[in-house]
């Protein structure tokens, strides 16, 4: 599980062994703001040192490279592509999600701070599936061996729509707190 850590610090994959996934992924239609690009760094849950550089990909494509220790650890370097989308006053991301886990795509929210930080936000697996029960958002609970998850398959501008309204500003759950490297 220690190699999912830091998936857990970029808010792709699990929060407390659940997972909110996509039908589809965030187009490639617009850059990334120039700050989040670059090196950043911040202490886990376990106290362990974590590093993350953020680069570009391609056009409106980018990489996010995570390891503890030294870029050399193979054992935990790990690298995911993402777009990024702005909508509102929110960023958000989506990654691709391995085939062990569906083979969909993971949305979080970020933002870059004044204080010079990058905070990574999941939505809450419980709050999305009350939504989906009420019919606000399509899609399914599907079973995991760490708990249940949610598959949504509702067209992403009525996802985005939720996740813009200001009432639903509570699905978020902040879980990575960044600061630029050697600040």
């Amino acid at each position: 599980m220690k190699a999912w850590r830091m998936v857990l610090a970029l808010s792709f994959l699990l929060l407390n062994g659940c997972l909110v996934t996509f039908k589809d992924p965030i187009p490639a239609n617009e850059a990334a703001p120039m700050p989040l690009l670059g090196e950043w760094t911040r202490k886990n849950e376990w106290g362990e040192q974590q590093y993350l550089e953020v680069s570009r990909a391609g056009s409106n494509l980018y990489k996010a490279v995570t390891y503890e220790n030294s870029p050399d650890d193979s054992e935990s370097l790990k690298e995911f592509g993402f777009t990024v989308s702005h909508h509102g006053s929110r960023w958000y991301l989506s990654a691709g999600m391995p085939k062990s886990l569906g083979a969909n795509f993971a949305i979080a929210g970020f933002e870059l701070t004044k204080d010079n930080e990058l905070v990574v936000y999941n939505l809450d697996v419980d709050r999305i599936r009350q939504e989906l029960d009420a019919g606000r958002l399509d899609g399914k609970i599907f079973e995991t061996p760490d708990g249940d998850g949610a598959l949504i398959s509702s067209p992403l501008n009525k996802v985005f729509a939720y996740l813009d309204d200001q009432a639903n500003s509570d699905v978020f759950i902040e879980v990575a707190r960044f600061q630029r490297s050697g600040q």
